[in-house]
């Protein structure tokens, strides 16, 4: 064992420390120190962590007072009347595993009670951002409507963005240039004299004995004892110039070459204008010179010689070789005429005559030569010499004749005509300076000369209907295929009815009608005859030739009598297009080849009815029953026809009269219907309850049935209707949204979303359902829920463009443009969508766009009502008087039935009998200003 005293001995603190640096073991004894590779390790940065072993060593620990005292923060700040000075009363114990089971335990009911509230404050924390987000965008927020219009960004408008400014300051802009002022003579003079030595006493130096200095400025004596007088110098220097400008000048003319004031600026005239590198050019030249020089009497070559100077912007060059190409070429018309377009005009004439003379049958060099002449006198005389030399140039002819004066063309065409028999248009400009009985003899004479052009014959018809001899021009027309076919012509049926619509435009409308009559059924089968005519009819609709459509429509109902489509496609055509008249006319005409056709009835008695003509109407409607006794659409049209004239007994007789002979559940729903808007609401709804029991599967009774039990405060008969009748009609979605709208108009918001969860499981991807019920979550106070849904809905159904206008106005307004444009992308061709955006247009006051888009919606879905609605209250708060009474009048001629805020008004019994009109206004007063 060891001994006691080793025992009790102190240990000593720096046992087991790292040994402090540049500590060598032994040093006291006289040791000497070295260190090995493992000492010092691998090389180091400068920048390295140090050595761990050389770390100094630990500050000793406090345990007195006066230290603890220190270490404790006796501030004010640290001080709480409750419960003290903060900090931990037990600094300075050990941690026990009794002290780390506390805290954990403390900690885990800390996070429990956390976790209680944190649902709650990450809500209000999100609600406060949102609220504040919108207040205040972010900028990438603001502009990324404006991100999203870079990709359209084309590379020319990219490279048209003007550079970004300059962020020097004024003085870094424009720097100082650096003065030099030239230095006098006198100075120079006195510089020289400083740096020699004088050889000689002056006169002055004499006098006051050596002792001053010569003046400055005085002149000098050199060493050899010449004067130099520097203003001599700059004399001589500007004689000089003077003198080289002078020999400049033109000897011939007396005038300069080199402008004295302005040579500088004029080198600007000698910078190609060209693109191409100077190597190439200096290539094409030589290569060039070798073809001209190989072949004398090539013209391509010297008029690329010629051009290739002119681009590199040596014209002088330029029009020296064209010259002599036309000296070794002088039988080329392209050098002649490359020569007229170099030469300056006052001398291009002289050229062109000279090329004329080598060939006086060129008509090209012949009209070169009339569009160098100015005057028009000169003109006519230079087309004269011209046809003089070529009398059989069509071209010469028709320019000449266009200097002339009629009574002079005349005289010239007749010539003309017999130098150029074969022209047509000759002929034709000849017929129309004559007069009637004249032309028709040069006409047939054009005819016996050029017998294989339909011009000749289009030209004659419509000369016999200017002047009324209408029956002459279908035979006329007839005679002209006649005659073509007979010559081998081959009958292009698109050319003759391009003819036809070019007579229309013309004002030859029996020409035109001939044009078609006679050759529409050219080259068609049998089989396809009804499809190519109907769209022959409407292709010359849509480019207006109305004269042309209506003679189609009149083909087809001659070759197909009894076709009902037919009857109707021209039926649509008169009331569009047509006069009231005409309708009537056709429509007769339609109900006696098919007096099955109940459309054309309706549209008779339709068109009757809107002049005001009831006892025309009625006699139609007498008429359609007899030829359709058990029609439905007959007996309802005449049912509505005694409504609107306020006769409503017979109303009620002729329903009941349809009850009995063609009961429908269509008839059973007017007849109540009428007794509903008249204020028979317990007739209605025993009409209704009996109409039930023969047809319960019609949904709109029992809708009506709900509605009227609504309009008495009688919501559990309405929603015993309701829930009756979706038992009977799960497929109805009308019914599913009226009792959800019964549930929330009496605070049942569970409820509502309960019945609408039902009505989408059993109708899943139906809009109209989805749409329900992101309002019915915005109705009660719930955004995230509505958001929510609505992102589930776009998912379910990414094509409504219901839901994608109802998503645009529920995003802020930084975000709505986004949103728009990706509706745009999802449903470019939806009614809703392009009246939403059309209605952001309308909040950003941009009001141009906003109209474009409200007609591109009315356009694309006519019976769109709350788009004419929309259109029309725009209009009345930004559009004229005359804008506001154009959309009335598209909105009456389009006569629009569909549309969610439209026919929450036309359905209102109180307005059953309004007008078109009269419902625009009132649908148009419930459109609320977009905000």
């Amino acid at each position: 064992s060891a001994p006691q005293s080793l025992v009790s001995r102190k240990r000593r603190e720096f046992i087991g420390m790292p040994a402090p640096p540049g500590y060598v073991p032994g040093v006291g004894r006289g040791a000497t120190g070295f260190t090995t590779r493992s000492d010092i390790g691998p090389a180091r940065e400068a920048d390295d962590a140090p050595d761990e072993r050389h770390m100094p060593p630990p500050k000793k620990p406090a345990h007195d007072d006066d230290e603890k005292g220190e270490d404790e923060n006796l501030n004010d700040a640290n001080y709480d009347e409750f419960s003290g000075y903060g900090g931990s009363l037990c600094t300075r114990d050990p941690y026990e595993k009794d002290d780390e089971e506390a805290d954990r335990i403390y900690s885990s009911v800390d996070d429990r009670m956390d976790e209680r509230r944190r649902e709650h404050r990450e809500r209000r924390f999100r609600e406060e951002m949102e609220k504040f987000r919108k207040e205040r965008p972010k900028i990438q927020q603001q502009f990324v409507d404006l991100k999203r219009d870079l990709a359209l960004v084309s590379e020319d408008e990219w490279l048209s963005l003007p550079e970004v400014g300059d962020a020097r300051n004024k003085r870094q802009r424009n720097p100082r240039a650096e003065k030099f002022t030239p230095a006098p003579d006198s100075l120079l003079a006195k510089g020289l004299s400083a740096g020699q030595t004088t050889a000689q006493v002056d006169l002055r130096e004499q006098l006051q004995g050596g002792i001053a200095t010569p003046w400055g400025g005085a002149s000098t004596s050199s060493a050899g004892g010449a004067d130099i007088d520097m203003k001599k110098i700059g004399q001589a220097r500007t004689s000089l110039m003077d003198i080289k400008l002078t020999q400049a000048a033109d000897s011939v003319t007396g005038q300069t070459v080199v402008d004295p004031m302005g040579y500088l600026t004029d080198l600007n005239s000698v910078i190609p204008q060209h693109g191409a590198d100077i190597n190439d050019v200096k290539k094409a030249r030589l290569l060039l010179k070798s073809v001209r020089e190989s072949n004398l009497k090539h013209p391509p070559a010297w008029i690329a010689s010629a051009r290739l100077e002119e681009l590199t912007g040596k014209m002088q060059e330029a029009r020296n070789l064209i010259m002599r190409g036309a000296e070794e070429c002088p039988r080329s018309e392209d050098i002649w005429m490359e020569a007229s377009r170099l030469i300056p005009a006052d001398q291009a004439r002289a050229v062109v005559a000279q090329g004329i003379n080598h060939l006086p049958q060129s008509v090209r060099l012949w009209v070169r030569a009339a569009e160098l002449e100015s005057e028009p006198k000169r003109k006519r005389r230079v087309f004269r010499k011209a046809l003089e030399q070529v009398p059989s140039s069509v071209r010469l002819w028709k320019l000449a004749v266009e200097l002339e004066e009629p009574e002079d063309a005349r005289v010239m065409l007749r010539r003309a005509v017999e130098c150029c028999p074969t022209s047509v248009d000759l002929w034709l400009a000849l017929a129309k300076l004559e007069t009637y009985e004249t032309a028709r003899s040069v006409l047939n004479q054009a005819r016996d000369n050029v017998p294989t052009d339909r011009l000749i014959w289009i030209t004659a018809a419509k000369l016999e209907e200017a002047h009324k001899n209408l029956p002459m021009v279908g035979k006329i027309i007839d005679r002209a295929v006649a005659a073509l076919q007979v010559a081998g012509v081959e009958i292009n049926r698109d050319l003759w009815l391009k003819d036809a619509e070019e007579c229309e435009s013309s004002g030859s409308m029996e020409t035109a009608r001939a044009i078609v009559r006679t050759v529409v059924g050219h080259g068609i089968d049998e089989p396809d005859r009804k499809r190519q005519w109907l769209t022959d009819a409407e292709g010359f609709t849509a480019r207006e030739a109305f004269e042309c459509a209506r003679a189609v429509y009149a083909k087809l109902i001659a070759a197909f009598p009894a076709k009902k489509s037919v009857w109707l496609a021209a039926a649509h055509f008169e009331k569009n297009h047509g006069t009231r008249e005409a309708l009537e006319s056709l429509l007769v005409n339609a109900v006696s080849k098919c007096p099955t056709a109940e459309a054309l009835w309706l549209m008779g008695a339709k068109s009757k009815w809107l002049a005001d003509d009831i006892p025309g109407a009625r006699y139609i409607l007498a008429n359609a029953f007899k030829a359709n006794p058990n029609s439905e659409e007959i007996w309802l049209a005449a049912v509505r026809l005694e409504s609107e004239n306020n006769d409503f007994e017979r109303a009620r007789k002729l329903l009941l009269r349809a009850r009995n002979q063609a009961s429908t559940a269509r008839v059973w729903m007017k007849s109540a219907r009428l007794e509903w808007c008249l204020g028979e609401l317990e007739q209605a709804k025993a009409l209704l309850n009996e109409g039930l029991r023969a047809y319960p599967q019609f949904d709109k009774m029992w809708m009506m049935l709900g509605q009227i039990a609504e309009q008495e405060d009688n919501v559990e008969a309405a929603r015993a209707a309701y829930n009756e009748g979706i038992q009977r009609c799960r497929q109805s979605v009308p019914l599913w949204l009226l009792l959800a709208r019964l549930e929330m108009g009496q605070g049942q918001a569970t409820r509502a979303r309960s019945i609408l969860e039902r009505a989408r499981v059993n109708n899943p991807r139906v809009p109209q359902l989805w749409l329900e019920a992101v309002r019915t979550e915005l109705k009660s106070g719930q955004p995230q829920m509505a958001a929510a849904t609505m992102s589930r809905a776009l998912q379910q159904c990414p094509t409504a463009g219901q839901l994608w206008a109802e998503a645009i106005f529920m995003e802020a307004r930084p975000q709505r443009r986004a949103k728009s444009v990706d509706a745009t992308k999802k449903c470019e061709h939806d009614p809703h969508v392009l009246l939403a955006v059309g209605r952001l247009f309308w909040c950003e006051r941009q009001i141009n766009k906003a109209r474009d888009w409200f007609q591109r919606a009315v356009k694309l879905d006519s019976d769109f009502g709350d788009a004419w609605a929309n259109w029309r209250r725009f209009e009345l708060q930004h559009g004229t008087e005359d804008q506001q009474r154009r959309v009335a009048a598209l909105c009456e001629a389009a006569e629009p039935r569909h549309g969610e805020l439209w026919c929450s008004v036309s359905k209102v019994p109180s307005n059953w009998r309004l007008r078109t009109a009269k419902l625009l206004d009132l649908v148009a007063e419930k459109v609320a200003t977009p905000t």
